[in-house]
């Protein structure tokens, strides 16, 4: 299985257009000498040549002209992306289907709440109609697995989360199981098995069981603390109401990541006010400590 990380932001990248956190201010200047992020998204492949994407951010179409494995030179119009999943309907991870209209008709395959989302809140599939017949829906069932035509050596398993549905829904703050779905993608060749999520509110015993089998995590870093965001300055929300556990903390994901056997566990979905982001910061360096890797857009694994 091969795994390109498109894109490691949370909403709104980094620098965040319109931030002036200390992490963005000191990237623009070149204090902190680091690179640029996109938002969170990630292809999988079988053979490297046809790629499933999971979630499409707004910044899709910069993140394909990145990615030289997913564009196909053979064809007069058209993309290695054969299939897409949504694992949530939050913006950050889906409006960037706005930005592939010209290449519809698309699989999408989502749960029904995401798509109930994007029929009334969000209207993605509706409006994408009007394009050659816009996106082909497919529904999916938690902890039941799938396969799709273009990566047919990789089953994917669909995992309910403890999270939260975005602002526009009529479910916010009162979700449903299907609303956030972690994935689990094995390939039936070698049993390896990646367990993505990069959204994730509060863990359950079901859900550890289910990362206890994988031999990549890729994990939601969005916040190191829950009141990051306050203590910034730039927001009012902490992050478990928007769905998001904090790294840090006892009761932290990277707690958890402790308690994982697996053989690489990589954070990704970092938010612009993160410490994380400076490589010489103490949080950083906590997490090389121990074994744990902050993801880089480009980012190619193979498992």
């Amino acid at each position: 299985m091969q795994i390109r990380i498109l894109g490691t932001a949370a909403g709104g990248g980094f620098p965040q257009w319109n931030c002036n956190c200390r992490n963005c201010r000191r990237q623009r200047s070149g204090e902190l000498n680091v690179p640029s992020r996109t938002q969170s998204s990630i292809a999988v492949s079988d053979d490297g040549r046809d790629w499933v994407v999971c979630n499409v951010s707004p910044d899709i179409a910069q993140q394909i002209a990145a990615n030289p494995a997913l564009r196909n030179d053979s064809v007069l119009r058209g993309t290695a992306i054969g299939a897409i999943i949504l694992t949530d309907s939050q913006i950050d991870h889906c409006a960037g289907l706005l930005s592939l209209r010209e290449g519809c008709p698309h699989d999408v395959w989502c749960t029904p709440e995401v798509y109930d989302d994007l029929t009334e809140g969000f209207p993605v599939f509706t409006l994408l109609q009007h394009w050659n017949g816009g996106l082909r829906h497919h529904a999916l069932t938690p902890e039941q697995p799938f396969t799709v035509k273009v990566c047919p050596a990789l089953r994917f398993t669909a995992i309910p989360l403890l999270s939260n549905a975005p602002p526009y829904s009529r479910y916010r703050d009162r979700p449903l199981p299907g609303h956030n779905i972690a994935l689990l993608v094995e390939d039936s060749r070698s049993g390896k098995r990646l367990f993505y999520a990069p959204g994730l509110g509060e863990p359950t015993p079901a859900l550890l069981a289910w990362m206890r089998h994988a031999d990549c995590l890729l994990l939601d870093g969005t916040l190191w603390t829950d009141d990051e965001m306050q203590t910034a300055g730039v927001g009012t929300h902490r992050g478990q109401e928007m769905g998001h556990l904090a790294l840090g903390g006892e009761q932290g994901l990277l707690a958890m990541f402790s308690e994982m056997p697996a053989e690489r566990k990589i954070v990704i979905h970092i938010n612009n006010t993160n410490p994380i982001l400076d490589d010489a910061s103490p949080e950083r360096r906590r997490l090389m400590q121990q074994g744990i890797e902050v993801s880089w857009d480009g980012m190619h694994i193979e498992l």
